[in-house]
């Protein structure tokens, strides 16, 4: 479903996806199936949004910007694609930013260019992102910190004793080397 103020001009727009009013997305952006991109949202032509993707109002996805399956980015995230800009002065290529699946994105946070989001991880509202963050990694502030862990669901991991967390079904992992990784029993 595209909302007729929308202007869509790419042909890759996933089976079940829906473009809300005052959208703009360009010819060579491709979105996944069962996305949802809410009104006042800006994608140009570089970008993919993988499948069952939510894109909050006010967003907007510069060329370079990919996002794997299952992101949800909140309301008035800000993507940023160079890291010279200048009126009229454009890189030969723009620096790519993966945020791979399950993310969560907190509304009005700042990404920078070039960084890679890793699964599942959770970035609060207001962050500023600006190095790569792990997966499962829950990161708050300016510039981002970690703060905590999160399982599949979002839910924050319980401290067991240093270094290793139990995740909401039970499970026990370890940190180790800014990762964190399932102990296998």
């Amino acid at each position: 479903m595209i909302h007729p103020l929308a202007d869509c001009q790419s042909n890759s727009i996933g089976k079940g996806t829906y473009i809300w009013q005052f959208c703009v997305i360009l010819k060579g952006a491709v979105i996944g199936a069962n996305c949802n991109i809410n009104a006042n949202v800006f994608i140009e032509n570089d970008v993919v949004v993988g499948e069952n993707t939510t894109i909050k109002c006010g967003v907007q996805l510069w060329d370079g910007v990919h996002l794997g399956k299952n992101v949800f980015v909140g309301p008035n995230v800000t993507f940023t694609n160079d890291f010279t800009p200048r009126s009229k002065a454009y890189p030969e290529e723009f620096p790519r930013t993966n945020v791979l699946d399950g993310v969560s994105i907190g509304a009005n946070s700042t990404i920078l260019p070039g960084l890679t989001l890793g699964e599942f991880c959770m970035i609060g509202a207001g962050a500023v992102v600006t190095k790569n963050i792990p997966a499962r990694a829950l990161v708050v502030g300016n510039p981002a910190k970690i703060v905590g862990w999160v399982d599949n669901d979002g839910k924050k991991m319980k401290k067991k004793e240093p270094n290793f967390y139990v995740d909401s079904k039970g499970e026990l992992w370890q940190e180790e080397d800014i990762k964190l990784k399932r102990v296998k029993e």
